[in-house]
């Protein structure tokens, strides 16, 4: 599922170390410091669905005004899913042009760093083009050429499961980075695409950070430590990331609590706290990895998440605690997520200056520093 179905198929409507402390009891006050931090920071969601809640062009205004109402600069969208073929992927770029040339008042292709601060400047929604996999180049490295003349900046290897370039983190505990994978990896660095390592499995990103000569990112996943889950990452991955530069970012999804409760702030300010311990100030930022808008569900769409969750696991792609369970976190369900996490962190006894660099700050560093 790409992030544009996922957006409209998933019913989204607009309806303890140095950083630590004290459980966070979160009452949904924001206090005015966060407030004021949230508006002068660029706020950058390293991976998150669009705000759509039609596929047809032009959107509807209160989708429009509520994009522009969240506070947030820029957000990496993933095209073509996780195997979707050339021809597909092609079609999902084709969309994002279209809905930036409808709405140029509003969105905006980021293709550099400076096009970031150009849409916090215009109030507009910055889109990073990205992939999920590397199913679209269909082992044929020079497409990362091609890929990168059409905007897109950041790029995954494999999904959950082997790739002809990597391992997913549903793959043997032996499967690493292939040939064509390093070729991959060689030609990113070269042309400036980010690699993100998000799905990868331990010997994959091991293989990768090595081979790369630029930051590596891991934009989507929880910290292992906090709760053991293929999905969420060991702090020895987590500090190889850091070491590279590079930025590690904390999702809202259910593989950060578990099974069968509903992840809360709590859940999620744990993560967050722990892997700015690990890594440091510098090297952590957030990727949701759920709709842009507030996620509501009727009984028929339920139905229908219900049963995407089941084809996942019948297709082996789903990882451990795909339990039907919702992609989001209480608390956090919400278009301005960026606010919650800046009060929730302010709250915990973080400076403002170490906040900033979390709500957008550090990935905006990195991705300078590649493309």
């Amino acid at each position: 599922m790409d992030r544009r179905e996922f957006a409209l198929g998933a019913g989204a409507l607009l309806a303890g170390g140095a950083f630590g402390g004290a459980a966070l009891a979160y009452d949904g006050a924001i206090g005015s410091r966060a407030r004021s931090l949230h508006r002068r920071a660029i706020v950058v969601d390293a991976n998150l669905g669009p705000p759509l809640t039609s596929d047809q062009l032009p959107l509807p205004q209160a989708t429009l005004d509520l994009a522009r109402n969240a506070g947030v600069s820029a957000i990496k969208t993933s095209m073509g899913g996780f195997n979707a073929p050339f021809e597909d992927t092609l079609a999902e770029i084709a969309f994002y042009q279209r809905l930036i040339e409808a709405h140029p008042d509003y969105f905006r292709q980021i293709r550099n760093v400076g096009d970031i601060a150009a849409a916090k400047r215009a109030r507009q929604v910055g889109i990073i083009f990205s992939f999920e996999s590397a199913a679209c180049l269909e082992d044929k490295v020079d497409r990362i050429d091609l890929f990168r003349n059409l905007g897109v900046r950041v790029m995954q290897l494999s999904y959950n499961t082997p790739s002809p370039f990597g391992a997913g983190v549903m793959s043997p505990a032996d499967a690493t980075l292939t040939e064509l994978g390093r070729q991959a990896v060689a030609r990113m660095n070269e042309k400036g695409v980010a690699l993100d390592l998000s799905h990868a499995n331990p010997a994959t990103t091991a293989a990768a950070i090595a081979a790369s000569t630029k930051p590596v990112l891991i934009t989507h996943a929880g910290c292992a430590a906090v709760h053991d889950n293929p999905r969420n990452k060991s702090d020895e991955v987590m500090r190889a990331v850091a070491e590279k530069g590079g930025v590690f970012g904390i999702f809202d999804l259910f593989f950060t609590a578990p099974s069968p409760r509903q992840p809360n702030v709590d859940d999620y300010i744990a993560h967050m706290t722990h892997a700015l311990n690990v890594c440091g100030e510098d090297h952590v930022g957030i990727g949701s990895d759920t709709s842009f808008d507030t996620m509501e569900m009727s009984a028929e769409e339920r139905a229908g998440w219900d049963a995407e969750t089941q084809r996942r696991i019948a297709a082996g792609v789903a990882a451990p605690e795909e339990d039907g369970r919702l992609p989001f976190t209480e608390g956090l369900n919400r278009p301005d997520r960026a606010l919650v996490i800046a009060d929730a962190l302010l709250d915990r006894g973080l400076a403002p200056r170490v906040v900033e660099k979390v709500l957008g700050a550090n990935f905006i560093r990195a991705f300078a520093e590649i493309w």
